[in-house]
């Protein structure tokens, strides 16, 4: 798996929601009501996320959690494999 270039990177951020580009990683910060909605988007990701065989860096604090997505196999560095499942979280997130 090839990592895109930062020119890629950045026409790919045009078609995602609220996602940036730093330390070789997508970023997003997502908010919900409470807990139990975070906790829930947390699982709906994790089985979206074994469906790729494309895991995020995460972590949830109460109504909020924080993705970040790189692509191990390239180096740590942001691939085809992290947009697509940063659109599969958009698609998620949206229905919050």
């Amino acid at each position: 798996m090839n990592p895109l270039t930062s020119d890629q990177i950045k026409k790919e951020l045009g078609n995602l929601d609220g996602w940036s580009h730093s330390d070789d990683k997508l970023h997003r910060d997502l908010k919900f009501d409470n807990f139990k909605e975070a906790l829930s988007f947390m699982v709906r990701v994790g089985f979206e996320a074994e469906a790729q065989a494309h895991h995020p860096e995460w972590q949830n604090v109460y109504n909020s959690v924080s993705v970040s997505l790189s692509t191990h196999d390239a180096g740590g560095k942001v691939t085809s494999k992290d947009i697509e499942l940063a659109k599969a979280i958009d698609k998620i997130y949206k229905t919050y």
